[in-house]
């Protein structure tokens, strides 16, 4: 379904608020299958906001519409879709009694609070039982979802009331839909698009292409009213796309190269430590963002001074002293180190320089050495990359975790990304 969200509040239009409520919103209606035709932030302006609310319903088929439903004068937003659609506002009796049970006696706090339980003729509560503001209204066959503006309200409606609904609302309307983001790590987008582009040719099916940071995540999404049809339309062209991206390919939808990673070394019984120096932790925070990774990851180590990386990693002043921090011996013993200083299967290090300044002739901006150290066998691998520090930090993180990814597939005997976690 093509959908559009606008987002309300003079405190995001002057800046003083950033809007991370719309982008929450585009990525899970992406991942359910669905497209976004337009973002939008507008003021705290009832004509604005009828305008763009009129304006959305004639051209998509569903409506996420964020902020101006608290109980404050500045909170328009329902005042201003009852007079654009034509639906006065209605006293919704059991929001009134549920914010008389949730709320205090004092006479002033309940005043303004009832203005909660005012809402467009027509309107769904999405959660009568809460103590947010949020509902859905059917207007000329559009469902238009209203959320509050407090980002983790926001995100509870959306993810616990609006995808279902939008879910249902698909199947009652006899199209089956099919979609899948597939995860790619070291190709670049042109080249991905050049490879799958004469699957766009076949009728049903639309693929997109969305670089995010330093990943590109593919999008297959198939329409079809007839089920059985649909479902080997997308098989077909999920094999296909497998076989393209081959081994870059390391996961789909909510796969991330730290939680395939885990998969991986809970598969093996294994447990991974890190020694970060360049990425100064990055990349143990990519692991700890996983839920459970307890169970695989044993911690890590910022070694980012040569006086910690003896001390700590036990790496040899000599090695230090001839090659220098960023080099491959200093690499591999960091790895080694880690290991046996936490008795881990696994010992991933990473020693490099992200810029802008430290680069030299020999080793340049962007030159990272990456040391695994996986069933006693301890290896090195130089990387030049480009960008910014923060990219160069992001490029070096992720290549550690995609080498720790394939070293692991090659044990399984699994060359394909996906089919190795």
């Amino acid at each position: 379904m093509l959908g559009e969200i606008i987002a309300i509040g003079d405190e995001l239009t002057s800046g003083r608020i950033v809007n991370t409520t719309s982008g929450f919103a585009a990525r899970h209606l992406f991942s359910a299958g669905h497209e976004i035709f337009a973002m939008h932030t507008i003021g705290d302006t009832p004509t604005l906001i009828g305008e763009a609310l009129k304006r959305a319903i004639s051209r998509v088929d569903f409506v996420i519409v964020t902020g101006g439903l608290g109980s404050t004068t500045d909170d328009m937003t329902n005042e201003a879709v009852a007079k654009a659609l034509g639906r006065p506002v209605t006293l919704y009796k059991e929001i009134l009694d549920n914010i008389l049970q949730c709320s205090d006696k004092n006479t002033k706090t309940i005043s303004n609070l009832e203005k909660l339980a005012w809402l467009p003729k027509g309107a769904e509560v999405l959660s009568a039982q809460s103590k947010m503001a949020g509902y859905m209204l059917v207007h000329e066959f559009t469902p238009i979802f209203f959320l509050p503006g407090i980002p983790a309200q926001m995100k509870e409606l959306l993810l616990e009331h609006v995808l279902p609904r939008l879910t249902r609302w698909i199947t009652s309307n006899r199209n089956h839909v099919r979609h899948r983001v597939y995860k790619v790590f070291g190709l670049h987008e042109h080249e991905i698009n050049s490879s799958l582009e004469h699957l766009e040719e076949t009728s049903g099916v639309k693929i997109g292409y969305y670089p995010v940071g330093s990943e590109v995540h593919v999008s297959l999404t198939v329409l079809n009213q007839n089920g059985p049809e649909s479902n080997s339309l997308f098989t077909r062209a999920e094999q296909e796309i497998l076989k393209t991206l081959g081994p870059c390919c390391y996961g789909t939808n909510q796969d991330s190269m730290a939680s395939v990673v885990g998969e991986q070394i809970l598969t093996h019984n294994y447990r991974i430590s890190i020694a970060e120096s360049c990425t100064g932790g990055l990349i143990s925070s990519k692991i700890t963002k996983v839920s459970g990774s307890s169970d695989w990851f044993e911690g890590g180590v910022i070694a980012y001074s040569n006086q910690l990386k003896i001390k700590l990693l036990q790496v040899e002043s000599d090695l230090l002293e001839e090659h220098g921090a960023v080099s491959p011996q200093v690499a591999r013993a960091m790895a080694a180190g880690v290991a046996r200083q936490t008795g881990s299967d696994i010992g991933l290090s990473v020693t490099g320089i992200a810029g802008p300044a430290g680069g030299t002739d020999d080793k340049p901006v962007g030159t990272a050495y990456i040391g695994l150290s996986l069933e006693k066998n301890l290896t090195d691998h130089l990387f030049h990359f480009s960008g910014d520090r923060l990219q160069i930090q992001e490029l070096t993180a992720l290549t550690a975790l995609d080498l720790v990814r394939r070293a692991l597939s090659k044990i399984e005997g699994d060359s394909n990304g996906i089919g190795s976690k």
